[in-house]
Formats: structure tokens, C-alpha cells, sequence
């Protein structure tokens, strides 16, 4: 019986349309530093590993520890003093201990942060050229003073006393912000946040925000990374910079339109299974004498620093 494959099948190419390399495939950096990203916000929205062990803070009722987060934000931001912020942080530290969480971890992501949003941004006021004061550390010399519309550039710029304290106060204080946050986030489940904030009334519209943010970040999140590790699977050559930027272009571009129909898909079902405009929690747990005592406790401290 006469086959019936084709010849062209049967024949062995002698010729090879891939080259041999002993080169390593790599990925630009746009596209690394988008997955890292990607990375660095599903894991800094899933807390609740960190909810769920043994610790002080786990045990307190949710309700506490929002009151707890408003009342020292107020106190961070009402102080004028070095000193009084410098004790919060060491108050918090010694929580953070207390409930067990991974001090690195959490610091890690504290001084990041603070070092961006708190020292780089106040570094400028630093010099005198700002803020007024006492020079304690000359950086330049010009010729003569200078005057531009409303700005005066003195002769002798450099580092003013009142401009280090400026600096280290909103540093500390953006610390203190970012390490009381991150408190309350690790040692509480999200759902408990949404409930205490239903009972210190808050609006209902601002609370499906936030719940439709948190749950959303995380898909998308999620989908970066998986749109990575598809691309990076297909890789079989060494990408250029420029098609890294066409790629991550082109991605941005499928994540909005994935988002606005993923916003009309989830309208149209929440509208089909009768949604109103209110939300309604069941089962609110009684406040156990624990719960109080820790209340107390931490309401005659944060009074004790609102009078250093």
C-alpha cells in the first residue's frame, strides 16, 4: 500500500532556521520593573497572613484599631516636636513586636516609603534659599545676592538649623503615618476594616469604593504578572528597548479597556441581582473586657503624647 504522506514531510531539512547561542535570553528592564511592580502591590494588599497569627494587635477588636489609627494620625500630625514623634515611633515599634509581625518586612516598606514621600520631598527646605535661619552647613558661594520676581537667592546658600528640623519632622511623621498603617492593615482583615467603618458611620458609596478597589487591585495585579510570564515564556531572543516599550504600551492599553469592561460587567450584575446604594452587616460581635482594657490603654497613651 503506497503511502500517502507527503514527500516534503518525509525529507530531512539539512538546514537549520535557528541559530545555536549560548547567549543568555534576558528581559529589558521596563518589563521587569512593571512585573516587580505588579508584585509589590498584590503583596502589599494581601495582609491576611499576617491578620491571622497570634499577636496583641490580632486580638483586639477591629473597632479599636480604627479608632486607634484616627486618634494617632491626629496626634502625629498635631505635634511640633521631634522629640514627642520620635517616642510614637518607638511606641509603634514595640506594637509591631508585640503582634509578632516581620519587622523587616514592615520597616522595609516604612523607610522606603519615608525616605521618598518624607525626606526627598522636605530635603529642599532644608536650605536657606526656603527656609529662613541659621547656616550650619555652607554648600555654595556666589558672587552677589540674587533677586528673581518674588524669590531671593542669597550669596551664601546653605543648610539652615530651622531647615534640618523642618526635614526630620515631616520625615518622622510620614514614618510614623506609613508604620501606624501598616499596623492596622497586617493585623486586620479587610472585611473587619469595612465593618468597623460601617459602625463609625461611614458612607456607605465610600466603603464600595474601597472594597471594589482592594478586590480589583489584586486581579490586576494578578494579571500583569501572568501577561509577564506569558511574554517571558515566548522569548527566544534577545528584546530591545524599544519593543519592551511597545510591549508595555500596548499592555497599558488592554488593562484599561479590560478594566472599563470589567466596571460595566460588575455594574450590570450588581444592578440584575437588585443592588441598592446601602450596605448591611450582620453578626457585629459584643466588646470583650480585653477589647476595653486595650482601648484604655491606648487611649491614655496617645493622651500622654498629645500632652509632650
Amino acid at each position: 500500500m503506497a503511502s500517502r504522506i507527503p514527500s516534503f514531510l518525509l525529507a530531512r531539512s539539512t538546514v537549520s532556521s535557528f541559530k545555536r547561542s549560548t547567549g543568555k535570553v534576558t528581559v529589558p528592564f521596563l518589563e521587569r520593573g512593571i512585573n516587580h511592580l505588579a508584585g509589590v502591590i498584590r503583596n502589599g494588599y494581601a495582609q491576611w497572613e499576617f491578620s491571622s497569627q497570634k499577636g496583641f494587635f490580632q486580638g483586639i477588636d477591629a473597632r479599636v484599631k480604627v479608632l486607634f489609627l484616627l486618634f494617632f494620625i491626629l496626634i502625629v500630625s498635631l505635634k511640633r516636636e521631634v522629640l514627642p514623634e520620635t517616642c510614637i515611633c518607638f511606641f509603634v515599634f514595640v506594637l509591631i513586636l508585640l503582634s509578632r509581625l516581620n519587622i523587616l518586612r514592615v520597616y522595609k516598606r516604612v523607610l522606603f516609603l519615608g525616605l521618598i514621600f518624607g525626606f526627598l520631598i522636605a530635603l529642599p527646605s532644608a536650605f536657606n534659599v526656603i527656609t529662613k535661619g541659621e547656616t550650619v552647613l555652607p554648600i555654595a558661594k556666589l558672587p552677589k545676592p540674587y533677586t528673581f520676581w518674588v524669590y531671593h537667592l542669597p550669596a551664601d546658600i546653605g543648610i539652615t538649623r530651622e531647615g534640618i528640623h523642618t526635614v526630620a519632622m515631616l520625615t518622622v511623621r510620614v514614618i510614623n503615618s506609613l508604620s501606624l498603617s501598616f499596623l492596622v492593615l497586617y493585623t486586620t482583615p479587610f472585611h473587619e476594616i469595612i465593618r468597623a467603618l460601617k459602625v463609625l458611620k461611614a458612607p456607605d458609596s465610600f466603603l464600595i469604593i474601597i472594597t471594589l478597589c482592594y478586590k480589583y487591585i489584586l486581579i490586576f495585579s494578578k494579571t500583569v504578572e501572568d501577561m509577564h510570564l506569558a511574554k517571558k515564556n515566548r522569548i527566544v531572543r534577545k528584546l530591545s528597548h524599544a519593543e519592551a516599550r511597545q510591549w508595555i504600551t500596548g499592555r497599558m492599553a488592554f488593562l484599561f479597556r479590560k478594566a472599563r469592561l470589567r466596571c460595566e460587567d460588575v455594574f450590570k450584575a450588581m444592578i440584575g441581582r437588585g443592588f441598592s446604594d446601602s450596605i448591611k452587616f450582620y453578626g457585629f460581635r459584643k466588646m470583650r473586657m480585653a477589647d476595653w482594657y486595650a482601648a484604655i490603654f491606648l487611649f491614655l497613651a496617645g493622651f500622654l503624647f498629645l500632652l509632650m
